[in-house]
């Protein structure tokens, strides 16, 4: 059950289990919200007294209301409260974290739209306005997270590794940043179009690229993997800041 492999997955290394309901994959249709609870509040409510750290990934009000009630801990919204008009009114009147997420598009085509003059300052630029209209509608800035949305209406390659070896400029967001490109499309663009279930080595170099310049959260696929190899990064680390000893 989802359930089940949400303890199992915490269990491997995970803070924070992301449950999403809708696909929204490149092409993918939109679900109806009822669909989408029916999928999302039976996961919810049963992982609700595990201790575990729930993060709700949709878009639509009435799941995030009922999510939120029924006991997730984290709204993760990729059209960054755009799709649906209630959205930042229900997240106003909580006291939840919220992921604001880049896209060029819609916000109900957030693959749309691909054009950029400097990939990584005009995803900046967007995120930086959008949390400021997010905060002028009377949300803490402290609840929120920002997270560039690799592979979101970012189809070239050079596009995200712009964005991703420029990471560290989202700090000055003042906000945390959430990392993803787990088994994304650009892996496989970058190693003979592999398909999604051989993409680990790439998703493990993003991950640790993404580390090295201090994103807070990484969402991942492959927990185990991922947690042993930014053990092995922040022993590698920590390890540097120990003074050898003297021979004499």
């Amino acid at each position: 059950s989802c359930a089940a492999q949400a303890r199992s997955l915490a269990a491997q290394g995970a803070a924070i289990i992301d449950l999403g309901g809708e696909s929204t994959r490149p092409g993918a249709k939109i679900l109806w919200e009822g669909d989408e609870l029916q999928r999302v509040l039976p996961v919810v409510h049963a992982l609700r007294e595990s201790g575990l750290v729930l993060s709700l990934d949709t878009r639509k009000a009435a799941v995030m209301e009922q999510g939120l009630a029924a006991g997730a801990h984290i709204i993760n919204d990729v059209s960054a409260l755009l799709y649906d008009d209630r959205a930042l009114d229900v997240v106003r009147a909580k006291t939840c974290p919220i992921v604001l997420m880049h896209f060029p598009g819609t916000p109900q085509d957030p693959h749309s739209n691909d054009v950029y003059g400097d990939a990584l300052t005009d995803v900046y630029d967007w995120l930086e306005s959008r949390i400021a209209a997010v905060v002028a509608a009377g949300i803490d800035r402290q609840r929120i997270i920002s997270d560039p949305g690799i592979g979101f209406g970012k189809r070239q390659v050079a596009h995200n590794l712009q964005i991703l070896n420029g990471l560290s400029l989202f700090h000055t967001l003042g906000v945390p940043i959430l990392f993803g490109a787990s088994r994304k499309r650009l892996i496989g663009a970058l190693s003979n179009e592999a398909a999604a279930d051989q993409r680990l080595g790439g998703s493990l170099a993003l991950a640790l690229k993404a580390a090295e310049q201090g994103a807070q959260i990484i969402r991942v696929h492959d927990v185990f993997e991922t947690a042993q190899a930014l053990r092995v990064w922040r022993g590698l680390r920590d390890t540097a800041l120990v003074p050898s000893a003297t021979l004499a």
